[in-house]
């Protein structure tokens, strides 16, 4: 039978493996110590009764350990998953540590309520997005500098020589026969394929453009100045007193009569054959002067 005093004082005073000694004081690191201090107390080992909390994959257990099974070193803990909610798991302890002394009852509620408050705070920080600083090497940096400063001066320098190559070419400095590279050649043959297709596109552009327009008002408006050209011959001799503007009125007026005299005929033609007995009422054309209030009327 084991004697729990005898075993602290050997691993107290000779040696522990678990056991580590810092600044601040001297620490446990057994899984299944309760509060993770070196104390006679809280060793796991030196106490035959015994139980703590544990988290195993994100669920917690209750471990516990008794003198009966100590010869059966692989039945030695009985563990009991506790719930998720926390007011539950309290009542799990109590119901199991009814009779274990109340010392080691409350440190191991302490453990559940710091397991419980470390795990909450383990799902905000995994929800809340933070910035993830990336270290760069500084010889890195500096090849990287260096190599492109090296591409740009190189790029350059081809480019002047490119250009100056086609200045050349163009004013025929090489003659006709040259030996150039077909990779270029073929560039410039493209430019200039290019150019012209451009300058073709402007030209049709340029060009003028169809368009088709209705001609029947004009024509009208001839025959009907033909047929004012009788009319004013014979009325020249009583209005020779009359300004532009009333010329140019009259020119109105003898148009609408003229529309008026064509439309009345084809009314008559209609009016002649046996099927149309309708009468059609008569038009009158008033014709105003400014000089005088006289007005004449034309009856058609």
């Amino acid at each position: 039978m084991q004697n729990d005093e005898v075993i602290w004082q050997i691993l107290r005073h000779k040696h522990c493996s678990f056991m580590s000694k810092l600044e601040t004081g001297i620490f446990c690191r057994n899984p299944y110590n309760v509060t993770g201090i070196c104390n006679r107390s809280s060793c796991p080992l030196a106490n035959s009764r015994y139980a703590t909390i544990r988290d195993i994959d994100g669920v917690f257990y209750l471990f516990m350990k008794t003198i009966e099974r100590a010869h059966r070193p692989k039945e030695l803990w009985e563990r009991v998953k506790l719930p998720r909610n926390y007011e539950k798991a309290l009542e799990t302890i109590d119901k199991h540590l009814i009779y274990w002394p109340k010392l080691l009852v409350h440190k191991t509620k302490q453990r559940l309520t710091k397991m419980t408050q470390m795990r909450m705070r383990m799902r905000k920080l995994a929800l809340k997005t933070r910035e993830k600083i990336v270290t760069t090497p500084r010889k890195e940096k500096k090849r990287e500098a260096r190599r492109e400063e090296k591409a740009e001066k190189a790029a350059v320098l081809e480019k002047s020589i490119e250009n100056e190559l086609l200045e050349r070419l163009k004013k025929g400095v090489y003659g006709d026969i040259y030996n150039y590279p077909v990779k270029e050649f073929n560039k410039v043959l493209d430019m200039e394929q290019q150019e012209a297709a451009s300058e073709d596109e402007l030209e049709e552009e340029e060009e003028a453009v169809v368009e088709y327009v209705e001609g029947y008002d004009d024509l009208e408006e001839e025959d009907d100045m033909e047929d004012f050209v009788g009319l004013t011959m014979k009325d020249t001799d009583q209005n020779d007193d009359v300004t532009d503007e009333e010329d140019e009125e009259a020119i109105v007026i003898a148009k609408k009569r003229q529309r008026k005299e064509s439309a009345f005929a084809k009314k008559k033609s209609e009016k002649d054959k046996p099927a149309n007995k309708s009468k059609k009422p008569r038009v009158l054309v008033e014709v105003e002067h400014e000089d005088t209030d006289h007005r004449e009327k034309a009856v058609n």
